[in-house]
């Protein structure tokens, strides 16, 4: 039976609010920089007590290179537009922290999900960062935001790519971090969108091996 268009949003919305939700997590010890992780070989969990310190430069145009068990694809980041979420992102990769983390929540239609310590939509670095909305660009296909937890200034590893028309319906209320695009390598992440899920739970582990910064 088809699903009318009033009922699908309620459950694109509840989708949402599930996806999105975050939890405090992780052990301490310690780690680089002035904060404290620890890591484990089967879970990595990496945990501090604040978000980093200002890094990077803004003068400098950053890109992630992903490497993933599916393929490859690069993110240009936003710098200038979001210097918060993007110093966040580029700390972490730097730390290894996304390395090993998987693709825990796929929706085809809307978007694919990481980031996760904990690799089940709950974990978090140990700390949250300032929302950074303050942009004219929109939501759809290729676009890299913050995942939070369903309420202001409560992000912290997780992200999402967009990677169908459902995204395009974060723009009524705009409230996720938009911090990159994809410019490189968009067959994977749509091929990465595509996998067989259950209860949006991808059937096979795509996982992150490797993210590279890069600026220039």
């Amino acid at each position: 039976m088809a699903i009318g268009k009033q009922a699908r949003m309620t459950c694109l919305f509840i989708l949402l609010a599930g996806v999105m939700l975050l939890a405090a997590c992780g052990s301490k010890a310690d780690g680089k920089n002035g904060h404290e992780g620890s890591a484990a070989a089967s879970a990595k969990t990496i945990s501090w007590d604040k978000m980093p310190e200002m890094a990077i430069d803004l003068n400098k145009s950053y890109s992630a290179k992903f490497q993933t068990t599916k393929g490859d694809f690069t993110v240009k980041l936003f710098a200038s537009e979001a210097p918060v979420t993007v110093n966040n992102f580029v700390f972490l990769a730097r730390e290894g922290f996304y390395n090993g983390l998987t693709f825990h929540s796929v929706i085809e239609s809307f978007m694919i999900q990481s980031g996760d310590p904990k690799g089940n939509g709950t974990g978090t670095p140990g700390y949250s960062i300032p929302d950074e909305l303050d942009t004219d660009r929109k939501y759809e296909p290729g676009i890299v935001a913050m995942a939070n937890a369903n309420k202001p200034n409560s992000g912290g590893s997780q992200f999402f790519i967009c990677t169908g028309p459902d995204a395009a319906n974060l723009n009524r209320e705009p409230k996720y971090t938009i911090f990159g695009k994809v410019e490189s390598g968009m067959d994977v992440v749509m091929a990465i969108g595509e996998t067989p899920t259950k209860n949006n739970v991808p059937t096979e582990d795509i996982v992150i091996k490797s993210i590279e910064i890069v600026a220039v």
